[in-house]
């Protein structure tokens, strides 16, 4: 199996758009070698835990009313190519990430993790849901098979959060910028919500380089 690493954050539309887009090139290739691991990148790393008016953390991050709308236009466009009927209209709040990355984190420990990631973007971006909310993510992690009860504990801990917060500052370190970022076999970086045929021809060329390996060993 090939790594495949994904750095991400569940309120960034472009990583939505980017796993769909690689999940649309894994369903067409069921022969792909990846094994995946969700890797914490935040957006708002200085959020505060109540989030913020998210109209007003747009204008502001795009530099006005008229600037957002049109980055949005080009998102939803995007999302929509990818399959996707985005409902902006419904979130309210723009929330601190910290509690979900560590729900992805437990996923994980679970074997459960690209299906919280999953979860947590619909959640989001379809269904308007904040999450942000303990609540919301104790609820999530039922939905997904898990124990509900569980995080809903572990979330009113700091579990794993400074390890959350870490990880955020070594991929910084190491050069990333923005997300999603996709790292293949540790060496080859994708930026950005790449479309599925780059991802089809990832997953060939991967998959041409392991027949030649074996045929040469």
């Amino acid at each position: 199996m090939i790594k495949l690493d994904i750095l991400s954050d569940p309120i960034c539309p472009w990583c939505y758009v980017g796993k769909t887009n690689l999940d649309r090139a894994l369903e067409a290739r069921p022969d792909h070698p990846f094994e995946i691991e969700w890797h914490p990148f935040q957006l708002n790393p200085d959020m505060p835990p109540e989030g913020t008016d998210r109209r007003l953390y747009l204008e502001a991050k795009f530099g006005g009313r008229n600037r957002a709308t049109a980055v949005y236009a080009q998102i939803a466009e995007a999302a929509k190519a990818a399959g996707l009927a985005l409902n902006f209209d419904r979130i309210s709040r723009t929330p601190s990430t910290l509690d979900a990355h560590r729900a992805i984190h437990w996923a994980g420990l679970e074997g459960r993790q690209t299906a919280m990631a999953s979860a947590l973007f619909k959640a989001y971006f379809v269904e308007g849901r904040d999450i942000g909310d303990p609540d919301v993510l104790a609820d999530i992690a039922h939905d997904i098979g898990l124990d509900g009860a569980m995080f809903r504990h572990l979330l009113g801990t700091d579990a794993d959060r400074e390890e959350i917060r870490a990880r955020d500052a070594h991929a910084r370190a190491r050069g990333v910028t923005g997300v999603p970022t996709f790292v293949v076999g540790y060496r080859h970086v994708l930026p950005g919500a790449q479309p599925p045929e780059v991802w089809q021809k990832v997953i060939d060329d991967v998959l041409e380089h392991i027949r030649t390996a074996e045929q040469d060993a």
